[in-house]
């Protein structure tokens, strides 16, 4: 029984459109919650307190988190990087695998999402 790409296309398209509705529906429910209210203010004061302390932290581990901000660079990079040979040695027909210093092999997870055309 194959299905073409269309329905199912459209057929997820309408999961998620009631899914929106059902959360929706949800949010609704907890605005007018009044205990829910005064817990997300009490949530944004002890927010903001966190925020105040990690503030304070972070500029006594200054130079820590000036290397953490250059790995996480070297991470995105070094990750699309991975990812577009990946892809030229599938498309020429190259078994595709990486195995790391205890032997563990690895294979590639591949994904195709559709996005609007503007």
């Amino acid at each position: 029984m194959a299905q073409d790409l269309k329905t199912i296309f459209v057929r997820l398209e309408e999961y998620k459109h009631r899914r929106k509705e059902l959360k929706n529906r949800y949010r609704d429910a907890l605005s007018v919650h009044g205990e829910y209210q005064s817990a997300i203010d009490e949530l944004e004061v002890l927010k903001a307190k966190k925020k105040k302390i990690e503030i304070g932290i972070q500029d006594d581990f200054k130079e820590e988190f000036d290397q953490l901000e250059g790995l996480k660079l070297h991470i995105a990079g070094d990750s699309q990087l991975l990812s577009d040979l990946a892809i030229n040695q599938l498309v020429k027909g190259e078994l595709v695998k990486i195995v790391d210093d205890n032997q563990v092999e690895y294979e590639p997870q591949f994904a195709v999402k559709f996005k609007k055309v503007k």
